[in-house]
């Protein structure tokens, strides 16, 4: 038996409800990921979730944070220790709701699904097909391995044994995927099989092709959704009458991508949404309660009906009520305010603000060292068409793909596929030919081709491509990156030398061989504070890259795209005296580095 039991209505037209320990309740959650977070920071985070009102907190778990690389055993320490996360909310009075996936969305790269798992030819049904999120047994092996050492973390902290944990989800969204119930089922089994005993549930939106996809007839269904509460939950009793009606994600926010619009919400449209599901009878998850930071190389991407990447900013503020550095928005008072008027109850304040770092501009040294001069000293891998990065092996960063082009020839150079951005380079005696190529229409600095003089005889070119985020949803989840094709006019172009860096994190640099670096490079400053604090650093004059504070990937830059303009750097990442600042620039460098007083999103 479960602690948290569904209740049917015993009218099939009316929404039933819920009872923990015996008692009718109402769940009041709030999704806040500990991978978003700094571990030294969670603490901080769920007591503003206590403050906010809620009784329960949501986490996903994102399999590729956990296990980056196919030759190294699951990490389950320091920011990724779930299990101190989970014990943590239970010491704090919370229930946990757990979201295990294997595929978990949250505009999270690749879903949470690990890279490596792309390099698998087994998973391909073709140039744009995957059997991801199938009951093909090569991708149930590798979802069953995981969970073999995942469940277990999760299911000795259930209620029944004294944890936090109430309720575990089967997959994620499913209905707005496929149809494999085989799949869905196989999940459910084996959750069981491990030693779940808790509810189980299913998320999706409330539409009735995807409630029929996604959910199975003995686990709990739940929708998701940001507005008009009472045709979403129509929808859902139609699909199933008198069930227990909770919105497993409340959109009371939203993501933004590069080169498009910051997304807000105001407080008082969002509050009466909420309120009309609490008087409604209804439970809710407020997604996000505190969206935090994809920090490093893990905001993922949406694609266009044509498939082109829509890749997703590095601050996931998501304009919630607790805001991306804790801040506690007038959202947070209004959602506070409601939940306290309809379910009579009286939540602890919050902690006090945050303290902010002095403002401060430090130039650059003025010596950089060349991507070029790193690339120089990798391992090449030749092949006659050009590799993708998970073939490489490689999360994600810069390749450098080399070949030779014959002229003379004057022709348009394409790069068919390439979604994310490239840098091409024509040596020739007369000086270098230069541009910059994609299919993203975010950067003016950018085009979709880029025309070649080719002088007579034979002459080096170069595509330095760097990746974005992988897609997180829809049906072009599997997309592969890297160099596809190359063509000079209508001519494929083969014979590939291939050195590739993984930006993960800060890797390891001769600063020995430091020189005039001019162009893509890392470059260092050096911040001095009297004790840490929260800071906001932005990079102006900068084109596109990533930040890294003493070592730590603090995420991915890029100022003509926007609509983000600094990046978080939370106080545990600092240290009193002399921080190191590394910036990977992929286009041009600026020269300076700025600790500002104030986030800029938009």
């Amino acid at each position: 038996m479960s602690v948290l039991t569904p209740v049917p209505s015993a009218d099939p037209g009316r929404p039933g409800g819920f009872r923990r320990d015996g008692q009718p309740h109402t769940v009041v959650s709030g999704a806040l990921h500990y991978f978003r977070v700094p571990h030294a920071l969670w603490e901080d985070r769920l007591r503003r979730l206590l403050a906010l009102g809620c009784t329960t907190v949501e986490t996903y778990v994102a399999w590729n944070f956990h296990a980056p690389r196919a030759d190294r055993e699951p990490d389950f320490t320091g920011d990724r220790d779930l299990g101190a996360f989970l014990d943590l909310a239970g010491r704090l009075g919370l229930d946990v709701l757990v979201r295990p996936g294997p595929y978990i969305c949250a505009e999270w790269e690749l879903g949470g699904l690990p890279a490596w798992l792309l390099a698998d030819p087994r998973l391909r049904t073709g140039a744009r097909g995957t059997n991801l999120r199938s009951s093909d047994p090569a991708w149930l092996k590798h979802v069953d391995a995981w969970f073999d050492v995942l469940i277990p973390v999760v299911a000795e902290r259930q209620a029944a044994h004294g944890g936090p944990v109430v309720g575990v989800q089967v997959e994620n969204e499913y209905g707005s995927f496929g149809d494999d119930r085989d799949y869905l089922q196989h999940l459910a089994d084996g959750l069981r099989r491990r030693g779940i005993t808790e509810l189980l549930f299913t998320s999706d939106g409330p539409t009735a092709l995807m409630l029929q996809g996604g959910t199975l007839p003995d686990v709990l269904a739940t929708a998701n959704f940001g507005s008009r509460t009472e045709e979403a939950f129509a929808t859902l009793l139609e699909h199933r009458p008198g069930t227990p009606t909770m919105c497993l994600e409340f959109w009371n926010g939203w993501f933004d991508h590069w080169g498009a619009e910051h997304h807000t919400r105001p407080a008082e449209d969002a509050a009466a949404e909420l309120r009309t599901m609490l008087e409604g009878g209804h439970s809710v998850n407020l997604y996000m309660a505190h969206g935090g930071t994809s920090f490093g190389v893990w905001a993922g991407a949406n694609a266009s009906p044509e498939g082109r990447l829509q890749p997703t900013v590095t601050s996931y503020d998501y304009d919630a009520a607790i805001a991306e550095d804790g801040t506690c928005t007038p959202k947070f008072w209004a959602f506070r305010e409601v939940v306290t008027a309809v379910l009579g109850t009286e939540p602890p304040q919050p902690p006090p603000p945050s303290r902010r770092l002095p403002v401060q501009t430090v130039e650059v040294e003025a010596s950089g060292l060349a991507l070029d001069t790193v690339l120089d000293g990798v391992d090449p891998v030749r092949g006659v068409a050009p590799s993708s990065l998970e073939d490489l092996g490689l999360l994600h960063g810069a390749v450098r793909y080399r070949t030779t082009v014959r002229g003379p020839v004057r022709a348009p150079l394409r790069l068919p596929g390439v979604g994310d951005l490239a840098r091409v380079r024509l040596h020739t005696p007369d000086g270098d030919q230069t541009g910059l190529v994609s299919e993203l229409d975010v950067d003016p600095a950018f085009g979709t081709e880029v025309e070649l003089d080719v002088p007579a005889g034979e002459h080096r070119l170069d595509v330095v491509v760097s990746s974005l985020g992988r897609v997180n949803f829809g049906p072009f989840l599997g997309e592969r990156k890297g160099l596809r094709s190359a063509r000079l006019d209508h001519q494929h172009l083969f014979g590939w030398e291939q050195r590739g860096i993984d930006l993960t994190e800060q890797p390891e640099l001769d600063w020995s061989a430091a020189g005039d670096a001019t162009g893509p490079g890392f470059f260092r400053a050096e911040l001095t504070v009297d004790e840490p604090a929260d800071g906001f650093l932005a990079l102006p004059g900068w084109h596109h890259g990533y930040v890294y504070l003493n070592g730590f990937n603090l995420g991915r830059y890029w100022n003509p795209a926007g609509p983000q303009q600094t990046l978080y750097a939370p106080a545990p990442l600092w240290r009193a005296g002399a921080n190191e600042v590394v910036v990977c620039e992929l286009v041009a460098p600026g020269t300076r580095v700025e600790l500002v007083a104030e986030p800029v999103l938009g």
